[in-house]
Formats: C-alpha cells, structure tokens, sequence
C-alpha cells in the first residue's frame, strides 16, 4: 500500500501549481490585456450569475483612492514568503496595465481595511464594502473531490481533525472529545492539551464518516469546500467569514448540518440524520448543486476580472468599459 499517495489522494498539486505559476511569470502581457477587452464585450453572452457574483465580491459603490499600501503592477515583486498570495494575484493582474495600483492584504483577512483592497476572507456580517474577494491561497482552500461512497455506507459518527488553537475549537473538543458519535483529534503536537493529539488523516479515510466537522479556524474552515463536493455533510454553526466560496451564502441545515454556536444541539441534530437519511442525502444533493459554480474555468477566470476590473473603474483608475 502507498501511503504518500493515499494521503495525497483528492489534495490539489502544489508542485504543478507552483511550475505552472512560474511560467506565468513570463506571460505575454498584451496579449493578456486585448484578452481582457474580448472577455468584458461578450460578457452578454453568459448569464446573470456572472454579473451576481461580481457584486458580491466587489461590492464598492462609491469612487474612493487606494490606501498607502498600494503598489503599481509593474513593480509587483514575488515576496519571500506568502508567494500563493502573489501568484494568485499576478494570474488576473497581468490582464491590465501595469501604471494601475493595487493594494492586496495577504494572509487571514478578519477585518475590514479602511480603504479599497484586495483580500482572500472578510467577515460576513456589517459593512465589508472594502473587503474585496479575489481566490486567493486556493490551493490549499479551493479543492473539490469525488467521493465513490455513498452516504449510507459512511460510519455512524462525526469526524473532526484540525489544529486546535482558538478558543472556539477548544470549547468544542472539550465537550465532546470522548463522545461515542465522535472521532476528534488535535493533530499539533505543539498544542498543550496532549490528551487530544492524533496525527492527521488523509482527505480519503475522512470519507468513511457521515458527518465531518468544519468549524472555522482564523477564519473560514478551510475543509468546507471538499467536504460540500463530497458524500458526507459538513457539521458546523453559521459561518462569521467568507471567501471567494461565499460562505455567506450557504443556508443551514440546507447546504450543511448546522449547529448552535454553543454547540449544545449536536448529539440531537447528528442522530436526527442519522435515523433520516432522506433528509441527509438531500442536503448532500443541496451542497453539490452549489459546488457546481465554481467547476468552470472559463467562468471563474472571467469574474476574477471583472472583479479587478471594477476594483480600478471604483478607485478611480479606469473609465467604464
């Protein structure tokens, strides 16, 4: 038996996504920029949807300036550490000129810059107007499976693997960590509470449980997109964070198991769908219908541009198109 390849089964490849982003690096640019025109005039041919998400993302309605932060594309540099960030950007960016200036906050974005910038997460609730969505780090975050087990044929029982440092997760593993119909583990061995450790379990042995834990970290849980594009059901109360996924979006107890934020409802909600497997395959059905969205390539390279399109018309930059 292969265990590397067990382990890496249904991961993205890193190593491919790095080679690949440095030969991007490379790119012949005007061709990128006439590109960038053809794709915004034949934008009548796709449906609403597109024009759907870009408001969603880029939700700046008013003409602001860019913050201090920000640089000119051209003297965009590939930084030592947090290069998916970079890369990430620099695959849409290289559509435009290079005297344009954009300012991207890289890392686990909680809170909302003053000013107009680019970022991988934003909180979902008050004002986020500045926090502009772009998929950034997807490939870590932005990984979608096919899962060959039916739900029926999955154990009786949530599984939980994460590293366990807020306060929120604690809470969690504290009240149910030895609970029959869970199988938890803290997989750093860093952490304090060593009663907690197991070592980390491939995306493949998750998908013998019905039920897999995705509660948020910084910020948004970053198991919740295979989890959704899987046969079992993502466990987890209404999400405070968003990505490029529009967490903000998912309805529970329809697209997920939704639990209280104390966690308290658990035990009720887990043996419910359990004893109504109907109603779990339905919410199953719900959460692939959503991951569908996101499959196109075409489609996801088009709204990263009208995003960063925007982001320039609404700070000033560019005229309309």
């Amino acid at each position: 038996m292969n265990i590397k390849r067990i382990f890496f089964k249904n991961k993205n490849f890193k190593f491919g996504y790095y080679v690949k982003a440095s030969f991007r690096e490379y790119s012949f640019l005007p061709l990128f920029r006439s590109k960038r025109v053809a794709m915004i005039n034949n934008l009548s041919s796709y449906d609403h949807a597109i024009i759907d998400r870009l408001a969603y993302y880029n939700k700046l309605d008013e003409i602001q300036t860019v913050g201090e932060g920000a640089c000119y594309l051209k003297d965009m540099k590939r930084p030592k550490k947090g290069s998916v960030y970079y890369f990430d950007l620099k695959e849409y960016v290289r559509y435009f000129d290079g005297d344009l200036r954009i300012d991207m906050i890289p890392g686990d974005v909680v809170d909302i810059p003053k000013t107009p910038a680019i970022v991988k997460s934003r909180p979902i609730g008050g004002n986020n107007c500045n926090s502009v969505l772009l998929n950034m780090d997807k490939v870590r975050h932005f990984n979608f499976i096919k899962d060959e087990i039916a739900f029926r044929d999955k154990k009786n029982m949530l599984l939980g693997r994460a590293t366990v440092q807020q306060e929120h997760r604690s809470r969690f593993f504290q009240i149910y960590f030895d609970h029959p119909l869970c199988d938890l583990g803290d997989v750093s061995k860093k952490n304090q509470h060593k009663g907690w450790y197991k070592p980390a379990i491939s995306i493949t042995e998750h998908l013998h449980y019905k039920f897999i834990l995705a509660l948020e970290g910084n910020d948004v849980a970053t198991n919740l997109k295979w989890v959704m594009s899987s046969n079992s059901i993502a466990v987890m109360p209404i999400p405070k964070f968003e990505t490029w996924f529009m967490e903000g979006l998912l309805i529970p107890d329809y697209h997920y198991i939704h639990i209280q934020d104390d966690y308290s409802d658990l035990e009720v909600k887990l043996n419910y769908y359990i004893e109504n497997p109907e109603k779990a395959e339905e919410i199953i059905k719900n959460a692939h219908q959503f991951v569908k969205r996101f499959e196109n390539q075409m489609v996801e390279d088009l709204v990263s541009v009208l995003v960063l399109e925007k982001f320039f018309i609404k700070t000033g930059q560019r005229a309309v198109l």
